[in-house]
């Protein structure tokens, strides 16, 4: 009949031996002892690591307390391997060997990801912004293949949490939920008419009441032009003509289908042509901001971070 102690004795008790973490050497321990086997140097192999000489030795001594055995006989001719010693730094060789064939891996892997980015924006930010953005990246980062996917904001949250964008862009009020965000400019809406319409002629702001009750081309819902106009006259806003993209509003606009509320960044070459004319405002909260997007926790890095860093310069 086994007892406890002959479990204990081969190794089978309750008794658990901890992490491995906490019993095998650091990387960092392994590669100095495979400097000092080659070197035949403490001081050498000190020197080679980047590191003090009493920093090293505290590390080996560290290490033999660790494993339970001598690894190096000190002496002033230099450091000699102990029996153990030599044979611990084969197992370190195998160990360090296995550790860089890791590192090219995932070296591997972020040259992968390196060469690719997609970005996901709403239409104002990819039709008047992200063109400067992504010039600037390619004198950066020349050998990385870039896609645009436009769209809504919500359509840009939905891209993200499927995974089918590295970044994104949004306008609207709100960050779509699972998306983590940063403001990285301010934008404004206007009211724009064409200058046949009877409110270019007008000599007072229109009043939050008068742009309610007028039918607007207007984005469609789900646009962050559109949540921010909605907001601002508490849901009231009267669509005259849905449309899906900036230059379609414009457009519309601009051929008298009537009104329209627009980001200041798409409309100023109509209004320095006259095309369009811009309609004071008052009593309307229209500013807003524009924010980069992306999954809780996973904060952008590669291409992704640096395009982000580009849209705060």
């Amino acid at each position: 009949m086994s007892t406890t102690d002959d479990r204990d004795r081969h190794g089978h008790g309750d008794a658990s031996p901890g992490p491995l973490a906490h019993r095998v050497p650091d990387l960092g321990a392994l590669e100095l002892l495979l400097a000092v086997a080659r070197l035949g140097s403490l001081g050498g192999a000190a020197r080679e690591l980047g590191i003090t000489q009493p920093a090293a030795s505290s590390r080996i001594r560290s290490m033999e307390r660790q494993l339970g055995v001598a690894l190096v006989d000190r002496s002033p001719r230099g450091s000699r391997l102990t029996d153990a010693g030599a044979l611990v730094t084969d197992w370190a060789r195998r160990i360090v060997e296995a550790a860089e064939a890791f590192d090219a891996g995932a070296q591997a892997l972020r040259d992968r990801r390196d060469s690719r980015l997609r970005v996901a924006a709403s239409m104002t930010i990819a039709e008047y912004l992200l063109p400067g953005w992504l010039l600037a990246l390619r004198a950066d980062r020349p050998d990385t293949a870039v896609s645009l996917l436009a769209g809504n904001s919500a359509a840009v949250a939905e891209r993200l949490l499927a995974g089918e964008a590295d970044v994104g862009f949004v306008e609207g009020l709100t960050v779509p939920a699972g998306l983590d965000s940063a403001v990285i400019a301010h934008d404004r809406l206007i009211v724009v008419a064409a200058p046949s319409h009877a409110w270019a002629r007008r000599r007072r702001p229109l009043t939050a009441e008068e742009l309610a009750a007028t039918p607007l081309v207007l984005r469609e819902e789900g646009s962050g032009t559109r949540q921010v106009l909605d907001a601002a006259l508490g849901g009231l806003a009267r669509p005259l003509i849905e449309l899906s993209s900036t230059t379609a509003v414009k457009a519309a606009a601009v051929g008298g289908a009537g009104p329209a509320v627009l980001s200041e960044l798409a409309v100023g070459e109509e209004l320095g042509m006259r095309r369009l004319v811009r309609i004071p405002v008052q009593g309307v909260a229209l500013a807003r901001d524009l924010r980069a997007v992306w999954p809780t926790g996973h904060r952008p890095a590669g291409p992704a971070r640096d395009l982000l860093s580009l849209t705060r310069s």
